[in-house]
């Protein structure tokens, strides 16, 4: 008998199905999910949410003056406490979920339109920027890339006369196209002489600023004709995104766009080719060199894919949120805030979009905290700035909550190794 037929039955006996160990394989995954990156996340914004209530109890001006005979009733200040901080969130659902003081359920839905409608552009910059990420590239320059698509829809939407909805559509891809150009600026430059795409998409976002600027300044560019304010005309009638629900609120088809967006970069990272090049590249660009992958092609295609992504986010701002005309503070903020989103949101498409509606739903609620209770708006930014630090931090999230480390054991495991070891010891000296 050779020694490839005495392998053969050792290969068999290995394939034959085990008994499964369920108390093991169960502890596994839970092992799993709790070292995972989505608990982790879940958590983070958990804390921030923590420190975020002290934040607010310390600013309150009832708990303050309870606090100062603290000692004679402590439950004066708990109570304050409790008010203020159930309040203020109790308003942060109000005014981005549902009001329930609301005369009807339309009114009450109300709320959450609008925090669907600040979600929009947010998903559509945060998959952008998270698309770059999982490529190993950090898209700084979502600020860029949205007042330039704005630029290009703005410009299609007052400047050209198309009936609808064939001029929406002329303005949505312009935009978007535009977006991707302005991207593609620093993947070229990547790829060909290696230059950092932090510097570059910084600096691109500078001369984007200016250069809308100069646009909203001159006549027969985007300055509206015979006004000399830095603004431009309203969107014709005919590029203007429809409303999903009719004229009582004011989301528009831009959120589908979204939710299309998710899905199409969802597709591209985890089943199409182009998306494993991305992720190989994105892991370990000399290996995935050494396999045959263009790394300078691949860069350049993911900054054309991320900037379209970011351009419409900057179209549905033109031709969804503010239709009556823009000027050059049209981004909002939303170019930074797409940085955050896809760190919420782990770089993952879906992740990005429940990050993209959570800060939507601060955004949202904010207003309504700051109205009804008095809680100044900056401790909603503050909060989600924790979320950052905390996500950034994520051995500080485990250490709050008693998480394990990944690549540690757990306090059972070292507890059963400490036993087993005095268990040789005392058989050792017995023996």
């Amino acid at each position: 008998m050779t020694v490839a037929q005495t392998q053969i039955p050792d290969s068999d006996k290995a394939l034959q199905p085990q008994k499964p160990q369920r108390p093991q394989r169960w502890r596994a995954a839970l092992m799993q999910i709790a070292t995972g990156s989505a608990l982790t996340t879940v958590f983070a914004v958990v804390a921030a949410v923590i420190v975020g209530s002290l934040m607010i109890a310390l600013t309150d001006p009832d708990v303050q003056a309870a606090a100062g005979y603290f000692f004679a009733a402590p439950g004066d200040t708990l109570s304050a406490i409790g008010q203020a901080v159930g309040g203020a969130y109790a308003a942060l659902f109000r005014g981005s979920i549902y009001n329930f003081n609301a005369d009807s359920f339309a009114i009450g839905i109300r709320p959450l339109t609008e925090t669907l409608k600040f979600a929009t552009p947010l998903i559509a910059a945060g998959l952008g920027v998270g698309l770059a990420f999982r490529a190993g590239l950090f898209n700084i320059g979502g600020q860029g890339q949205m007042l330039m698509a704005a630029a290009a829809a703005g410009y299609v939407a007052t400047a050209w006369d198309l009936p609808f909805p064939l001029h929406l559509i002329v303005a949505l891809v312009a935009g978007i196209i535009a977006g991707a150009l302005w991207a593609g600026i620093a993947g070229i430059l990547k790829a060909r002489t290696g230059a950092h795409e932090v510097i570059t998409t910084i600096m691109l976002n500078n001369i984007a600023v200016y250069l809308l600027a100069w646009m909203l300044a001159t006549q027969g560019v985007l300055q509206a004709p015979g006004s000399s304010n830095p603004k431009t005309a309203p969107m014709a009638e005919s590029a203007v995104m429809p409303l999903l629900l009719g004229p009582s609120y004011k989301l528009h088809i831009g959120f589908l766009l979204a939710l299309v967006a998710v899905a199409i970069t969802w597709w591209l990272l985890e089943r199409s080719g182009l998306g494993f090049r991305f992720r190989a590249v994105g892991e370990n660009p000399d290996a995935a060199r050494t396999a045959g992958i263009s790394v300078g092609r691949t860069y350049l295609s993911v900054m054309l894919i991320a900037g379209a992504l970011v351009g419409l986010a900057g179209v549905s701002q033109v031709l969804g949120t503010e239709p009556k005309g823009f000027s050059g503070g049209i981004d909002a903020g939303i170019g930074f805030d797409a940085i955050t989103v896809a760190l919420l949101g782990r770089s993952r498409p879906l992740g990005i979009l429940f990050a993209g509606l959570l800060f939507g739903a601060f955004k949202t609620g904010g207003f309504t905290m700051q109205a009804s209770q008095g809680v100044p708006i900056e401790i909603v930014l503050v909060v989600q700035s924790l979320i950052v630090l905390f996500i950034a931090a994520p051995p500080l999230v485990r250490a709050m909550f008693g998480l394990p480390q990944p690549g540690r054991p757990s306090r059972r495991e070292r507890r059963a190794a400490e036993r087993r070891t005095k268990r040789a010891e005392a058989e050792e000296v017995a023996g």
